[in-house]
């Protein structure tokens, strides 16, 4: 094993209690799950694309430290979106003092926010329409179809938007993912721009809803993966909560409830970042020792949870497991 760097013995130093005690534990727990031969799910919610997980990210695909992909859509394109359009993104650090007027003023200059961030609308989404829809009708046409994953993936290994490039290439997690071929889980994919770009062809009768490989389809998909990939355990590293998280965590309850297939092993590690504090019917919010009542932990799962921003821990932990 390679000697750890600077931030990784930073943290071993310092982060000795509460929660960023728990950092540390949910890291070395993550490397151990990668030295006894397991697999591990990442699942992305939030912004974290915006918020440019990409530069470190990218680096744990390329080294092999992330098996799996669950994403929401809007982390599946915004990705892209930096790349194509960094320079055109604006930062608003007093946002918390915009009045609905600054607000509307925004939207009017075509720069929709997240949190502090602006993406541009023009340079972003529009770039981005005219080419994926091309790729999207000719695929109709030869009466193909694919997850949407896989039709950014074509997008990003095609070239087209090479023109367009503004950060540098290695920043890109999606351009790493789409160059290892990585399996990319994205539910609820209709909630995105992208999606809402596609519904509003299928509206205006230019495409067929069909083209588009559905939801359902996804946790088949997974269902597979997981069966084909499960002999030394899968661990599971979830970002924020929401739908990211919930949809491919059930692939084993389905398995095992569903399908009948009582062999079908327990999630081998469980970590969350998620700054919901405990609380009462909140997926977000509950512990994961909940996730036991539903067939989705074991009784001795390693069990993590981190209360903080993941924007600041979830670096941290990847720093720690790319020996940085």
């Amino acid at each position: 094993m390679k000697t750890k760097g600077t931030i990784s013995q930073f943290i071993e130093t310092y982060y000795l209690h509460f929660n960023s005690a728990s950092v540390v534990d949910a890291a070395k727990g993550y490397e151990a799950q990668l030295n006894k031969g397991s697999k591990m799910l990442v699942s992305l919610a939030g912004a974290m694309s915006t918020a440019e997980i990409g530069k470190i990210f990218a680096e744990m695909i390329r080294q092999d430290k992330v098996q799996i992909i669950s994403c929401t859509g809007a982390n599946l394109e915004e990705d892209i979106m930096n790349l194509v359009a960094h320079s055109h993104y604006e930062r608003v650090p007093n946002y918390r003092d915009l009045t609905p007027k600054q607000e509307w003023d925004l939207l009017e200059r075509g720069l929709n926010r997240v949190t502090d961030t602006c993406i541009p609308e023009e340079e972003a989404f529009r770039r981005l329409q005219e080419h994926i829809f091309k790729i999207w009708k000719d695929a109709e046409d030869n009466g193909e179809r694919y997850f949407p994953h896989e039709f950014m993936y074509k997008l990003l290994l095609s070239g087209v938007l090479e023109q367009y490039y503004e950060i540098d290439i290695k920043d890109s997690w999606m351009y790493a993912a789409a160059k290892a071929n990585l399996p990319i889980i994205v539910p609820g994919w209709e909630d995105s721009t992208m999606g809402n770009i596609f519904a509003s062809y299928v509206m205006k009768g230019e495409l067929k809803a069909s083209t588009i490989k559905p939801g359902i389809e996804y946790m088949t998909f997974l269902a597979n993966w997981y069966t084909d990939n499960s002999t030394n355990g899968i661990g599971f590293f979830q970002i924020g909560g929401g739908i990211a998280g919930d949809f491919p965590i059930c692939v084993v309850p389905m398995l095992y409830q569903d399908m009948e297939r009582t062999d079908t092993p327990f999630w081998s590690y469980f970590c969350q970042i998620s700054d919901s504090t405990t609380s009462y019917g909140s997926y977000s919010g509950a512990v994961p020792n909940e996730k036991i009542t539903w067939g989705k932990l074991d009784i001795d799962t390693p069990k993590f949870i981190i209360e903080s921003d993941a924007t600041i821990v979830a670096p941290l932990i990847f720093a720690y497991l790319l020996n940085m």
